[in-house]
């Protein structure tokens, strides 16, 4: 008469935990391209909102709504006021917000403010160049990284 053992044996333990840090070590880069592509996605659409709201606001100067200033090319001073917004000309006492809040680069430091982690490039500059200065016309990140796409999030 035959005992029946119940269990599994230390070889077939053995082969299945090697299966599995094989399985773990093909997904391993198949994780770190998603958060790569993650992150680009969220510089793309925070490179799109920013600039919209730069647009917007040159726009409301062009168009009378913020108030003109005598050598002044129509482009927000800083990124803040975009965030706390400028007098209406045309609707007293109301104030125009072009953005909620700004974001942050996703390929900043940690510990980089949302407005420290862009670079700026004002309108004197050249997109070769950029360098910050009175105003704000551009926006770019501040990344040494290369997209996927191999073009440098600088040049994004």
């Amino acid at each position: 008469m035959r005992q029946s053992r119940h269990g599994y044996t230390i070889i077939e333990l053995l082969v299945v935990m090697a299966v599995l840090g094989i399985l773990a070590t093909a997904a391993m880069p198949l994780l770190e391209l998603t958060v790569k592509r993650n992150k680009e996605r969220e510089l793309k659409q925070a490179l799109w909102e920013m600039r919209r709201a730069i647009d917007a606001y040159k726009l409301a100067y062009d168009g009378n709504r913020i108030a003109k200033v005598s050598g002044d090319n129509g482009y927000p001073p800083s990124l803040l006021v975009l965030v706390s917004g400028v007098p209406d000309r045309l609707a007293a006492g109301q104030t125009i917000f072009f953005l909620r809040r700004i974001p942050k680069d996703p390929f900043a430091p940690s510990e980089a403010s949302p407005e420290q982690s862009w670079g700026l490039r004002s309108y004197t500059s050249t997109a070769e160049q950029p360098k910050a200065g009175e105003n704000v016309f551009d926006i770019y990140s501040k990344s040494e990284g290369v997209g996927m796409n191999g073009v440098p999030y600088k040049q994004w």
